[in-house]
């Protein structure tokens, strides 16, 4: 099954988060129990070269691959479709314009207005390449989660739901609570930031749609998919490796 698909059956799915670009620590990555893969083009050190040698990688070893894109770049959305991956998170929408534009750079016509490149196949199940069935069928595969960080996006959430194309909302906790306490805090754990996420992943479920958020740690992965979030982007990889080794440490500390 797809990563769209899987959602769509209700399952909840955690996924990586790649910001290392190097390939050995991506096979490393797809050898663990992860639904999937997001390579971060905004903060973490991806372009276009590691995403089409990485999603190479994932495709590889059957785990789907989702890239973020840098800030307002709606063209690398619909290249990193070409590229092969299954959905594009889009930071910093913080409009119904914004949203118009990830959803036209997402989805083939009528929905948007992607043209036509493949850089690598699709799978076959989209129907013979290059017709309407084809297209159909990716426009529902490929997902778009458009990210919700600032007080803006929140006041107009319910009209970025509405947006025809937009598959999601992907909620960055940090930068959210950076917005809510207008500046006084970075602090993704807080808890003046439970109601407004509770709400987020409400109406974002109320519109059809799936309700995504980053967790830094398993406590707080928890914590969001009790508020009602399916899809659950853990720590970073360079997050990993530093764990790894404290529990190394530790368990040398105990012995």
């Amino acid at each position: 099954m797809s990563f769209a698909s899987r959602l769509r059956a209700g399952e909840t799915l955690y996924s990586g988060w790649s910001s290392v670009t190097d390939p050995l620590v991506m096979e490393a990555l797809c050898r663990t129990p992860l639904d999937a893969v997001l390579l971060d083009m905004q903060h973490g050190a991806h372009d276009t070269a590691s995403v089409v040698a990485l999603t190479g990688v994932l495709r590889a070893n059957q785990k789907p691959a989702l890239v973020r894109i840098p800030v307002g770049r709606f063209d690398m959305a619909s290249r990193a479709l070409d590229i092969g991956v299954d959905a594009v998170v889009a930071p910093m929408i913080n409009s119904v314009e914004d949203a118009r534009l990830l959803a036209a750079s997402m989805k083939y016509p009528p929905l948007g207005e992607r043209s036509w490149g493949q850089l690598r196949g699709r799978p076959a199940s989209y129907g013979e390449g290059g017709s309407g069935a084809y297209l159909r069928e990716s426009n529902e595969s490929t997902l778009a989660f458009a990210m919700i960080e600032t007080i803006a996006a929140y006041e107009v959430l319910d009209d970025i739901l509405g947006v025809e194309g937009i598959d999601g909302i992907f909620v960055g906790p940090s930068d959210f609570s950076i917005a809510w306490s207008r500046g006084a805090e970075v602090n993704a754990a807080s808890d003046a930031i439970i109601e407004p996420l509770t709400k987020i992943a409400a109406k974002t479920k109320a519109a059809g749609k799936f309700a995504a958020i980053y967790a830094a740690n398993a406590d707080m992965a928890n914590r969001f998919s009790a508020l009602g979030y399916t899809y659950l982007a853990l720590a970073v990889d360079t997050g990993y490796l530093t764990l790894g080794v404290q529990s190394i440490l530790d368990g040398l500390k105990k012995a």
